[in-house]
């Protein structure tokens, strides 16, 4: 089977991310920190480059405070 990598759902769930994190006045360092997770990672989750994983996806969550699938509500971004 081949990988298909869904570039509008990364870029989308990115935007997500930042959005939240701008409206709870989370740094990127400090959210990067909270979800154990490099800097750099985060910028390039934000910035749609990169392909997190689930595991990932759980941990931005819970430094943000939410549950996982409110990163994936694109309807408010």
């Amino acid at each position: 089977m081949k990988y298909l990598r869904n570039e509008v759902g990364i870029k989308r769930f990115g935007k997500r991310v930042r959005q939240i994190r701008i409206a709870k006045n989370i740094s990127q360092e400090n959210l990067a920190y909270d979800a154990e997770i490099e800097y750099s990672q985060v910028s390039r989750i934000e910035r749609g480059i990169i392909n997190t994983s689930i595991s990932q996806v759980f941990a931005i969550a819970k430094a943000l405070n939410i549950e996982p699938w409110v990163l994936f509500k694109f309807d408010e971004v």
